[in-house]
């Protein structure tokens, strides 16, 4: 069994910064894309940023260059770097990860969600 544990969501003023962790452990081969999604409430969830394995990243226009997309590979670890926060980043934020649980297996594995409130 694969999970995903994200960490590192609150309450936070408009220009300040946040930083999430997403842990996937269990029975991992090898993971490939990982990414944060975001819900607010009544929209649709959306993609804000992915990273390969090869370290290949990616963001949605509202959040480039203040969002940083990292991972760490040794620990299987996603970061998200917010800065300049805004209202409107306001949502839960989901990882995702593309991961192979055998060597020819591979499925996609999400996490239960960290709330980001930025509101003065």
């Amino acid at each position: 069994q694969v999970q995903l544990v994200e960490s590192g969501g609150g309450l936070v003023q408009p220009g300040g910064s946040l930083r999430l962790s997403c842990a996937a452990s269990g029975s991992i081969f090898s993971i490939n894309t990982m990414a944060w999604y975001r819900q607010a409430p009544g929209k649709q969830r959306e993609l804000v940023a992915t990273v390969t394995d090869s370290g290949d990243t990616d963001y949605t226009d509202s959040v480039k260059g203040r969002f940083t997309i990292s991972r760490n590979s040794a620990s299987n670890t996603l970061y998200l770097q917010m800065n300049s926060l805004k209202p409107e980043d306001t949502a839960v934020y989901y990882c995702n990860a593309k991961l192979y649980y055998r060597p020819n297996r591979r499925a996609d594995y999400w996490g239960q969600g960290t709330q980001v409130t930025v509101s003065s």
